[in-house]
């Protein structure tokens, strides 16, 4: 189940780049095994996704057009990605995150410059498709531990990963075409802890 899930919704993803940012419904079935195979607690799922509409939203408001930012929150650690133009619209767009609700710290990549082309940031999106497509692909890791944001070429890796999975994922993203650089933000964990939290095999049903 675990790579079948994956690669449908990588799948997915990666149509929806290609195609003008179309909709992508899941099933339910399908979010379900996602969210329980994520190493993140369900409640820290929720918060994640809280944080990233209430930042998005305080962003939207003191900057307007003024910009192109990207926030990302993973385990409650905020990523800020994109473009402002100026040094105190970026230490602004941080400050605002900072108060937003459940944030547990901020990792601010913004840059200051004109904003990203749309043929970058349709760039972006392909390398990311690519980059995940890789990751179901390998064996010897589980793509669900990871999130990918790729900005004007550079990638982001996020995640709750050991060592070893971190150190595999950085090898075999840095060999994809369009990437120029890998930056990770992760949180290692122990091989133990990874054991702890990896998701336990449903039990083999017994034949009558």
């Amino acid at each position: 189940m675990k790579f079948s899930t994956q690669k449908l919704v990588a799948a997915l993803v990666l149509t929806a780049s290609l195609g003008a940012c179309a909709p992508v419904m899941l099933g339910g079935a399908v979010m379900g095994t996602l969210m329980a195979t994520d190493r993140r607690t369900t409640g820290t799922q929720v918060e994640d996704e809280g944080i990233e509409l209430r930042g998005a939203s305080r962003i939207r408001e003191k900057l307007g057009e003024r910009g192109h930012v990207n926030l990302t929150s993973y385990n409650r650690q905020v990523l800020l990605t994109g473009e402002v133009p100026s040094a105190q619209d970026k230490q602004l767009v941080e400050q605002l995150l900072s108060k937003v609700e459940n944030v547990r710290s901020i990792v601010n990549e913004l840059g200051v410059m004109e904003n990203s082309s749309l043929s970058q940031r349709s760039s972006d999106t392909l390398v990311t498709g690519k980059i995940k497509a890789t990751l179901v692909d390998a064996q010897d890791l589980f793509a669900n531990a990871f999130k990918v944001v790729t900005e004007r070429g550079t990638v982001y890796l996020m995640g709750r990963v050991t060592q070893r999975e971190a150190n595999r994922a950085t090898d075999m993203v840095r060999t994809i075409d369009g990437v120029k650089k890998v930056v990770r933000v992760m949180e290692i964990i122990s091989e133990e802890e990874l054991q702890r939290v990896q998701p336990k095999p449903a039990p083999a049903e017994t034949k009558k």
